[in-house]
C-alpha cells in the first residue's frame, strides 16, 4: 500500500528541485502544513517577488485537476495576497501547472481584473517562463497589486 503523505512529500520535494532547476530559486516544504490550514506546500528561499503560493498533488491516476485542489491552492493565494498555483501529476503523464489568467494580465498590463475561476493549465516549461516574466516587472515587489 502507498503512502499519501510520502508520496506527496516526495513530489514537492521533486517539484522544488525542478524549480531550483529551471529558475535558480530554492524552495522548501512548508512544514507548518501539516498543523496549519491554508498554507501552501512550498515556499521561497531569499525571493521576495515570487508571485504564488504553491500547491502540489500528486495522484496515481487521472485526466485532469480537480475542482477541490484548485480552491484549495485559490484559498490559500488569498492569505498572502498572491496567486494560486497549482503543480500535479498522474502516474506515466508529465507534470502540469495551473495558474489564474490573472497571472497573463499582470504580465500584459492589462485591466480586466479576471477572477480566479478563470484558469489556464500549462506544462512546466512554459509555467517557468510565465513564472520569469512576472518576477522580471518591477510591481511584483508590491503584492497588493495582485
Amino acid at each position: 500500500m502507498v503512502n499519501g503523505r510520502a508520496k506527496g512529500a516526495s513530489f514537492e520535494r521533486e517539484v522544488a528541485s525542478m524549480l531550483l532547476d529551471e529558475l535558480g530559486i530554492k524552495f522548501v516544504r512548508e512544514i507548518e502544513q501539516y498543523r496549519q490550514k491554508e498554507l501552501g506546500d512550498l515556499r521561497p528561499v531569499e525571493c521576495d517577488n515570487w508571485p504564488f503560493v504553491i500547491e502540489c498533488k500528486r495522484y496515481a491516476a487521472g485526466k485532469q485537476a480537480k475542482d477541490e485542489w484548485w480552491e484549495q491552492a485559490c484559498t490559500a493565494a488569498c492569505n498572502f495576497n498572491l496567486l494560486p498555483c497549482l503543480i500535479y501529476k498522474f502516474d506515466r503523464a508529465p507534470v502540469r501547472c495551473v495558474i489564474p489568467i490573472a497571472a497573463f494580465e499582470k504580465m500584459c498590463e492589462g485591466t480586466g481584473g479576471y477572477d480566479w475561476k478563470w484558469k489556464v493549465e500549462l506544462d512546466f516549461a512554459t509555467f517557468c517562463m510565465v513564472t520569469r516574466e512576472l518576477l522580471c516587472d518591477p510591481d511584483m515587489n508590491d503584492h497588493a497589486t495582485l
